[in-house]
């Protein structure tokens, strides 16, 4: 199993706000709007870097992404930022009508997804929004695992044409990823080679399975660990190269089990090559207000729960 030194403890919203800021001094168009809520979303940088290229909306969601439409059609490559329920549920209506079906070039930047948001509770920590923005057709849909991931997605969906939701967490959190590592979007990241499993990870839970893994390798058991960062568009042909070769599959995520990445690698599998696969995701409930460690400890999104699943795919082999 190979060894990932920890870098440092930052959380994934200070990614986002240095590669906004970044993203801001290489393209004159990148421009950003926040919903009250500047420095949760850490785009301070940029409001005091671009003071006239920065849009304060107030608590005033959907009209913030109306205005972020507008903007696009004008040339501009808008962020739009604010917690990740307010970024998806409070404004499903607003994206569907105004950046989805017209294909508009809005970057929606969603923070404090999961339960690792912690003791604001249930009402803020949103574990559908991924099953919400892949489901609308055209939408890139972007999760990254720390600091350093976070900061290149960030500057590389600057980038790229098109709307794109961009989710990320609130805690401080292992940084493991290089920052020389290269950012390609729709592209896994294969982070350790195994042969008995093959464990599919995204955002915080990233790092949960790499602990798993270890744990699995001294039990003798070569996990193949891969980093999802693009839920979609998937990277199928990574994902079923890897089942093809371990036979067997595990995915993880902060998110609801229904509509989530597991959801998409299963309608793969069952498509193309059906294998063993568990799911280790929140099982069709709310959160609650807590801890994030205790919160993931609570809903079964911690290490031992990856082992669990992979011990579990690996006897369905037969």
């Amino acid at each position: 199993m190979k060894h990932y030194e920890i870098l440092g403890n930052k959380d994934t919203r200070s990614g986002f706000g240095a590669g906004l800021l970044e993203a801001g001094q290489s393209n004159e168009n990148v421009v950003a709007l926040c919903a009250d809520l500047t420095g949760s979303l850490m785009m301070n940088a940029f409001q005091d870097a671009f003071p006239t290229r920065f849009f304060q909306a107030g608590i005033a969601e959907a009209n913030m992404m109306g205005v972020a439409a507008g903007l696009a059609l004008g040339g501009k490559v808008p962020f739009t930022g604010t917690f990740a329920n307010f970024s998806t549920g409070r404004v499903y209506d607003q994206i569907r009508q105004s950046i989805a079906y017209s294909h508009k070039n809005v970057k929606i930047a969603a923070s404090h997804a999961g339960l690792t948001l912690g003791e604001d509770g249930a009402t803020h920590q949103i574990l559908e929004d991924i099953g919400l923005m892949k489901m609308l057709p055209g939408m890139t849909v972007i999760n990254p695992c720390d600091y350093n991931q976070t900061k290149a997605a960030t500057k590389a969906i600057a980038e790229m044409a098109g709307p794109v939701y961009l989710r990320f967490g609130r805690p401080k959190w292992p940084v493991f990823i290089s920052e020389d590592t290269p950012f390609i979007i729709g592209k896994a990241l294969m982070l350790n080679e195994g042969t008995d499993v093959s464990i599919f990870a995204t955002g915080h839970m990233v790092w949960k399975a790499i602990e798993a893994g270890h744990i699995l390798a001294a039990k003798g058991i070569s996990a193949e660990i891969i980093n999802i960062h693009t839920i979609k568009p998937l990277d199928e042909e990574a994902v079923l190269a890897s089942a093809r070769k371990t036979g067997c599959v595990v995915s993880c995520e902060e998110h609801q089990r229904h509509g989530g990445l597991g959801d998409s690698i299963a309608q793969l599998l069952a498509r193309t090559e059906p294998k063993p696969m568990e799911f280790v995701a929140v099982n069709d409930s709310f959160g609650e207000s807590g801890k994030p460690e205790e919160l993931l400890v609570k809903y079964h999104l911690d290490t031992p729960d990856i082992v669990e699943a992979a011990l579990k795919a690996i006897a369905r082999k037969g």
